[in-house]
Parts: C-alpha cells; structure tokens; sequence
C-alpha cells in the first residue's frame, strides 16, 4: 500500500496547524505568551472562574498537559487559582489583570495570522472551509 502525504487530510492538516502556531507564535510573543497558552486564554477569555475539569471539558488536550500549561501560566502570572467553595477537592482558575490586559492584542495577532492565510481563497472559498473544519471536527469530537 501506498500513501502518498500530500493525499493525506491528516498530514495537511496537521502540516498547517503548525504553520498557523509557527506565525502565531512569533506575533504573541511580545504579549508573553506561547502558542500552548492560547487555546487556554481563548477559553478563559470567554468565562473565567472555571474548575481544571471545566476547562480540560473545553480545550481537547490531555489532562497533564493542561496541568503543566496551567502551572507555567501561573507561574508567569497570567492566572490564578483560589479554593472551589462547593468542592474543597477542586480549584478555580482565574484570569490575572496581565491576561486580560493582552485580550484585545492577541486577538488581533491570532486574526492577522488567519487572514494572512486564507487570502488565497475567495470569501466563499473561506466560508466554505470553515464549515468543512467545523464540520470534520464535530465528527471525530463525537467518536
């Protein structure tokens, strides 16, 4: 059997998630914060004061990777945990004033990068491949 890469969704795909965090990267930088770091912000840019287990439900990452991420974050202060008062077990996780100081900036870096990227393709062509990813997304979410 044959495989041939430049055939394969997986290898494209993922050939271009890495383009997208290499350009994201280098534009978030500045802001101090890794492209690891993203998705998590993303997410606590929506709503803050969430449990681990709220994120991780959000983000599809594993559940270690998320802990290490989230150490760093505090440790550069981009968040803070305080004490889940209805599970003493469980532990909230908070924004801190330099994280949401960034919001704005790291949008706009996040918005240039995918703008930059997809000028290739006419505004259908774009609207298009958003709903073939959504799509393809909801698919492998759900198996």
């Amino acid at each position: 059997m044959n495989f041939e890469k430049e055939n394969s969704a997986g290898y494209l795909v993922n050939h271009m998630a890495r383009l997208f965090a290499k350009e994201l990267q280098q534009r978030i930088a500045p802001l101090g914060i890794v492209v690891g770091q993203f998705p998590i912000l993303l997410q606590l840019w929506l709503k803050d004061g969430v449990t681990q287990k709220e994120l991780l439900g959000k983000i599809d990452v594993e559940q270690a990777t998320l802990a290490n991420t989230l150490n760093r974050m505090e440790r550069d202060g981009l968040i803070k945990r305080t004490k889940n008062p209805a599970d003493a077990r469980a532990q909230m996780i908070w924004l801190t004033e330099k994280a949401t100081a960034i919001r704005n900036s790291a949008y706009e870096s996040a918005q240039s990068v995918n703008a930059e990227a997809l000028q290739v393709l006419s505004e259908t062509e774009q609207a298009h491949f958003m709903d073939y990813m959504r799509r393809i997304i909801g698919k492998m979410r759900s198996d």
